[in-house]
């Protein structure tokens, strides 16, 4: 059940590998190098990942660094959407939002941006990694960070209909199954995944959500060490709906591309209706319908 069609009419997206550091300018570069690459290769959409913007070394230096969506940083990246011609899913923006000031925290802000360089839709993270591994070292994300209030229902893009979440998020099937069920045909999981948990779960998961959803997951992902304190796994990936990963990063920065066909998507959910069988009367709605 693992065929997709490579036809090259089917629309391409570009998933991009990076090592983020506290450098703002030294990382946009890298991204937009990634972009450009992207755009030069035909894809109409571009994934950046988790903190594409900064990785800082502690949460007083994360604040500091922050943005609100209408500064500078992301300035650049409309005008880079504009000069590309594609849309941007930026996958984890430090964002101050419009309570920074009462609050002194941030929003780590999934921005997704059209071909005009306009902000479509925003999510923000609602699940924070707060958690303890051993051998990776502590991750206090409420430190510096809100969970945002809500999620947002798929917006149309070029590619489908895609589904904003990030990182951690991807630990909570009920999730992606609500975004699912709101017409969600693409799940994208922007990630900065630490050393320990990657090699462990990282494909696992991800296979899993595109395999209960029956929609294809896109994952950009962080690689490498930022700084003295923090590195990240890489293996940014593309996983079609059959839960096959039919892209995938090498090591180190980079880009990998893959084909959406969505005419395959329909094809496997009309083979295998899961969502048509499912059994609320007995286990209740595992991921209500978004209003």
């Amino acid at each position: 059940m693992a065929v997709s069609s490579s036809s090259w009419e089917l629309p391409l997206v570009a998933v991009c590998q990076v090592t983020s550091t506290p450098d703002k300018q030294q990382n946009f570069k890298a991204c937009a190098d990634l972009v450009r690459e992207a755009a030069r290769l035909g894809a109409c959409l571009a994934f950046l990942p988790e903190a594409f913007d900064f990785i800082a070394r502690d949460p007083a230096e994360t604040l500091r660094l922050s943005e609100p969506l209408g500064g500078d940083l992301l300035g650049e990246y409309a005008q880079l959407a504009r000069e590309c011609g594609l849309w941007l899913s930026l996958g984890g923006f430090h964002e101050r939002g419009q309570n920074w000031e009462q609050t002194q925290k941030i929003y780590n802000c999934h921005v997704l941006l059209n071909s005009k360089g306009s902000v479509v839709t925003t999510y923000r993270k609602t699940h924070l990694c707060d958690v303890e591994i051993p051998g990776q070292g502590p991750m206090h994300e409420s430190n510096s960070t809100m969970p945002g209030p809500s999620l947002e229902s798929p917006v149309s893009t070029p590619a489908g209909q895609l589904g904003l979440a990030i990182c951690y998020d991807m630990r909570f099937p009920e999730l992606s199954l609500a975004l699912a069920q709101a017409g969600a045909e693409i799940l994208t999981y922007p990630s900065a995944f630490g050393s320990v948990t990657g090699p462990a779960h990282w494909e696992v998961l991800l296979r899993a959500r595109a395999i209960e959803t029956q929609c294809y997951v896109v994952a950009a992902a962080q690689c490498g060490r930022h700084h003295e304190q923090r590195a990240s796994y890489g293996h940014s990936m593309v996983v079609d709906p059959w839960g096959t990963v039919v892209a995938r990063c090498s090591e180190g920065p980079g880009l990998c591309l893959a084909r959406i066909d969505l005419s395959y998507l329909r094809q496997l959910r009309q083979h295998l209706p899961v969502f048509q069988h499912r059994r609320p009367d007995l286990y209740g709605h595992l991921g209500h319908p978004l209003s």
